[in-house]
C-alpha cells in the first residue's frame, strides 16, 4: 500500500486563491521526487467539538479556514529520500508560504485499510 502524509493547515481566508495556486506551484517539485498524489481539502463543515477539534488542533483565528490535504507515496523510503532532498534544494530556500507554517499539523501514515476511491 502507499504511504501517505497528511496536513491540517490554518489559512487566512483572503489568502484562499494564493494557498491554491501555492500547491499547484509546488506539486512537479513533489511529483517529480515520487510522490504519486495530492488532495487539497478547504474547511467547509469543521464543528467545534467538546474537548478538541481540528480548529483547536491549528489554533484557527476568527479569519482563517482550516484545510485538510494528503500527499501519496509509492512508499515510506521514497518520501523520505524526497524529504531529504528538500533540505537540499535552493529552490526550497525563502519559498513564501501563504499560511503560518509553525501552526501546521502534518506526520506520515501507513494506510492499514483502503477502500473505494481515495482521492
Amino acid at each position: 500500500m502507499e504511504y501517505v502524509d497528511g496536513f491540517l493547515i490554518p489559512v487566512p481566508n483572503a489568502r484562499k486563491e494564493e494557498y491554491r495556486a501555492h500547491e499547484e506551484k509546488w506539486w512537479p517539485w513533489f511529483r517529480d521526487k515520487g510522490a504519486t498524489g495530492l488532495v487539497v481539502c478547504w474547511g467547509d463543515d469543521v464543528p467545534e467539538g467538546k474537548q478538541t477539534d481540528f480548529r483547536r488542533a491549528v489554533d484557527l483565528q476568527p479569519d482563517e479556514t482550516v484545510v485538510f490535504a494528503w500527499m501519496t507515496w509509492p512508499d515510506k523510503a521514497t518520501r523520505d529520500k524526497a524529504y531529504a532532498g528538500m533540505m537540499e534544494d535552493s529552490s526550497m530556500e525563502g519559498a513564501d508560504m501563504p499560511f503560518d507554517g509553525k501552526r501546521m499539523i502534518y506526520g506520515g501514515f501507513s494506510p492499514i485499510l483502503s477502500l473505494g476511491r481515495t482521492g
